[in-house]
């Protein structure tokens, strides 16, 4: 099921997973997974790590869980570090599995870098990443947003042109970056209404565990 069906008839709830940096925790995530339906979410998403760094452990992760646990999944995809057919790759293998919604992202530089660079044959921006999973595929899309502005944003009216951007290039429905006042997320919806954008924007949540992990998604 897509999620932004999902979206028009529920007000839903959802986990977000961070893959395991080796394949020893698959099944450690895949218990957790298990352990959490009880509180019946409506959609899970299973993220990159940092640079792309766990790219296979999130796909493996996304499908298991689609499989096993009966549960919507959403995938992550970044631009980081891979051309455009190593994106068909991962788009073709998650649709072979029955996986229905993916959320593009440019995603973080890896490691140590300070500023995205794509790889040669690869895409600069989430935007392009959207314009071409919605011409050559038939996923559910989200795409990131920030009411807070993003942190490479010129100002919060250049960021919201941006947002808009994404949702022309096929995004269904935005996931909100962490905030920590809810201000935010109202004005910023009332903002997005002001110029067009009309899908559901899903406010984004952490349960704050660690202090300053609520690191940005692009």
């Amino acid at each position: 099921m897509k999620i932004k069906d999902i979206l028009t008839t529920t007000r839903p709830v959802s986990f977000e997973f961070f893959p395991p940096r080796s394949a020893d925790g698959i099944a450690a995530v895949l218990e957790t997974l298990d352990e959490l339906k009880s509180y019946c979410p409506d959609f899970i998403s299973v993220t990159y790590g940092a640079g792309g760094s766990t790219r296979s452990f999130t796909e493996e992760i996304t499908i298991q869980a689609k499989r096993l646990a009966g549960v919507e999944v959403m995938a992550h995809l970044t631009c980081v570090g891979q051309t455009v057919e190593e994106i068909d790759s991962v788009l073709k293998r998650l649709e072979s599995e029955g996986v229905e919604n993916v959320i593009a992202l440019r995603g973080d530089p890896p490691r140590g870098e300070t500023a995205f660079v794509p790889v040669e044959g690869g895409f600069q921006h989430a935007t392009d990443l959207l314009k071409h999973v919605t011409s050559n595929y038939k996923f559910g899309l989200a795409a990131a947003c920030y009411p807070e502005g993003h942190t490479e944003s010129v100002d919060l009216d250049s960021d919201l042109d941006y947002v808009k951007m994404k949702v022309d290039n096929g995004a269904d429905f935005l996931v909100t970056q962490l905030f920590y006042d809810n201000r935010h997320y109202f004005d910023f919806v009332d903002r997005a209404k002001s110029v067009g954008i009309s899908v559901p924007i899903v406010p984004g949540g952490s349960t704050g565990v660690e202090l300053g992990a609520g690191s940005p998604f692009h």
